[in-house]
């Protein structure tokens, strides 16, 4: 998937230049190696590296920061477009996604990876929001330039952590769904508690849905997909839109991402589950 979390701070530290694609190989090659100097933002205008200070809440967390090279075209997408359809998840005050969204109803992204499936989504039903978050820079570069280019106003990105979001920015029933698609499954079981589709995550995120909004949550690792169908069903807040009580057929709506097509190609059987909200 993309990472399931929701959140996490960018590392620090990276050339200034972009690479420069190399005339042969196809491959980027770097253009300078020039360091930025310690407390300079990688992004004037762009997405902070930490925007709620995260690292300072000790608290059990279903991500991971992951560092990877953005490229030009996503860096410029990150300047240009972020003032505009980017937001910091930083804790301070609640949203008004009737402001951001002009009045559309608002579905909730938890985890987007590089916004191909998000993008489609949103050209598909122009007539709802989408509030997609997560911490991958690249991706977040990728949809806002996937957006520009298909002119798709109704999607917003935000950097940072989901629960604090969900937590602290918006406001009782304001979402009218909520998606989670291939979040980290954390295989071993040590780390499962690591895992977001939680008792305490539906318990938090109940609160922002109003009543019948959909949850929709998608993955391809068969022991992550029980636990999400035993919690799901176990919570007072939702109940199963299936009428035997399991797993839901893959919804047209729902691309087959990436993510998706890697599991496939292993064998693996993909879960859908489609809940609603009491």
């Amino acid at each position: 998937m993309t990472s399931d979390d929701p959140a996490a701070a960018e590392p620090t530290a990276e050339p200034t230049a972009e690479p420069a694609a190399h005339p042969a190989a196809g491959r980027p090659v770097e253009a300078s190696r020039r360091t930025r100097p310690k407390g300079e933002p990688r992004f004037p205008d762009g997405p902070a590296p930490d925007p709620a200070g995260s690292h300072h809440e000790r608290r059990i967390r279903s991500f991971q920061p992951r560092r990877s090279r953005v490229t030009t075209s996503q860096a410029e997408y990150l300047q240009r477009l972020w003032p505009q359809w980017g937001l910091d998840i930083d804790g301070r005050g609640k949203l008004d996604l009737d402001e951001m969204f002009g009045g559309l109803p608002v579905v909730l992204e938890i985890g987007f990876g590089m916004g191909e499936a998000t993008a489609q989504m949103a050209a598909a039903a122009p007539d709802t929001g989408i509030l997609a978050v997560d911490v991958h820079t690249p991706g977040m570069g990728n949809l806002l330039g996937l957006a520009e280019r298909g002119g798709m106003t109704n999607v917003r990105v935000a950097n940072g952590d989901a629960i604090i979001l969900l937590r602290e920015m918006l406001p009782p029933a304001s979402l009218d769904g909520l998606r989670v698609y291939f979040p980290d499954p954390w295989p071993k079981k040590r780390h499962h508690k690591r895992r977001l589709i939680q008792p305490e995550f539906l318990t938090l995120a109940a609160r922002s849905l109003k009543p019948g909004a959909l949850v929709h949550c998608a993955t391809d690792w068969e022991e992550y997909a029980e636990q999400m169908l035993e919690v799901l069903t176990a919570h007072p807040d939702y109940t199963n839109t299936q009428p035997d009580g399991g797993y839901a057929p893959r919804p047209a709506s729902r691309p087959l991402t990436r993510f998706e097509g890697q599991g496939l190609n292993k064998g693996h059987v993909v879960h859908d589950l489609l809940f609603r909200r009491v």
